[in-house]
């Protein structure tokens, strides 16, 4: 294992608070709606967030799709940016298990996307039959792919307006809600009250072993928990899960401005190593991307002396922080990028 994981805060692990409650839990069965610990999950959720419900599901990926397949029928589009989670890493489920057309809209290099260009999705002729109609507009906030960009107010209030012009609803993939959060100033409920319905994880900053959450109106949950049931996600007595999450939501929320704070220190001994070619743009919030002037190389020698960092696409290294990474390992892994480029990996393969 490697001693400074940076790779993705998907790597943290339960604090000894959340091993506990997974342990006492009380349990039922969820897929009868019976277990009380998921039940209490789901409500604190939908209130972390300012839904009316919320539904625990096991994964971010699984928690998109069964949103999108709630909100369009088959044979209509869904609208992504195309550097999404949804349309790059989550395995073209929508077209798979719904039958539903993929749109991808560019991004920006802060992550929005140009609004004409989601209009022009929209045919003149709504009636010709020849169109795939679309049913649906995805957001992702904070945007991975883009470089870990938070989305201005503006876009999102933007997004909004015209999705009801359209007379479509929005799904805002929201992985890290909270980091958006914080990043921006505002509270969560506002960033998901401009879309009808949010997926956030409960792993990733906030630690717990596995899971996420869909929220969003009372109608649309209930039709989420009947597509988890068929995607093969009811979990039965998933409360000795949903318990770690409980405690995730009411003690690592707060604590997120940490790995910010980690994160620009990263950003900043960064910028003084030779050879390295630093994203720009302030880092927003637990991402920093760069460039090394050979990606595999790096990421090999790093993996030599104990420091996981992997490529994320066309050369660029992402290095994420999180609860299990200290101020001290942020030096430490700092040390190390400066002698991966400085010294050549024993074997870059």
């Amino acid at each position: 294992m490697f001693r400074v994981e940076l790779r993705s805060d998907t790597f943290t692990l339960p604090t000894a608070e959340m091993l506990d409650a997974m342990t006492t839990a009380e349990l039922g069965d969820d897929v009868y709606g019976e277990d009380p610990t998921v039940n209490a999950l789901e409500r604190r959720a939908a209130q972390m967030v300012g839904k009316e419900a919320a539904c625990f599901m096991p994964s971010g990926t699984m928690s998109n799709l069964a949103s999108i397949m709630a909100h369009c029928p088959r044979g209509s589009q869904v609208i992504v940016g195309a550097e999404s989670d949804i349309y790059v890493y989550q395995a073209g489920g929508a077209s798979v298990c719904g039958g539903i057309v993929y749109h991808p809209v560019a991004n920006r290099r802060d992550g929005t996307m140009d609004l004409e260009e989601i209009e022009a999705a929209f045919p003149d002729d709504p009636d010709d039959p020849q169109f795939a109609l679309p049913a649906l507009i995805c957001l992702e906030n904070p945007q991975n792919h883009c470089g870990g960009r938070v989305l201005p107010l503006g876009h999102l209030k933007a997004i909004r307006a015209l999705a009801t012009q359209r007379g479509v609803p929005v799904h805002l993939d929201g992985a890290r809600i909270f980091n958006a959060a914080l990043a921006c100033g505002v509270a969560a409920p506002e960033l998901a009250s401009y879309a009808d319905s949010i997926q956030f994880c409960l792993s990733k900053g906030l630690a717990a072993p596995a899971g996420s959450v869909v929220a969003g109106s009372r109608p649309f949950v209930a039709e989420v928990r009947r597509i988890r049931k068929m995607l093969g996600g009811g979990m039965r007595q998933a409360g000795v899960l949903a318990a770690a999450g409980l405690v995730a939501l009411e003690t690592m929320v707060g604590r997120l401005a940490e790995d910010h704070a980690n994160a620009v220190r990263l950003a900043e001994g960064l910028a003084d190593l030779d050879g390295v070619r630093l994203d720009p743009r302030p880092v927003e919030m637990n991402m920093v991307f760069f460039r090394p002037p050979d990606a595999a190389a790096f990421v090999a020698r790093c993996g030599e002396m104990g420091v996981g960092v992997a490529e994320l696409g066309r050369g660029r290294i992402r290095c994420v922080t999180h609860a299990g990474i200290s101020a001290e390992d942020v030096d430490h892994a700092l040390t190390v990028f400066a002698k991966a480029l400085s010294e050549p990996a024993s074997n870059p393969s």
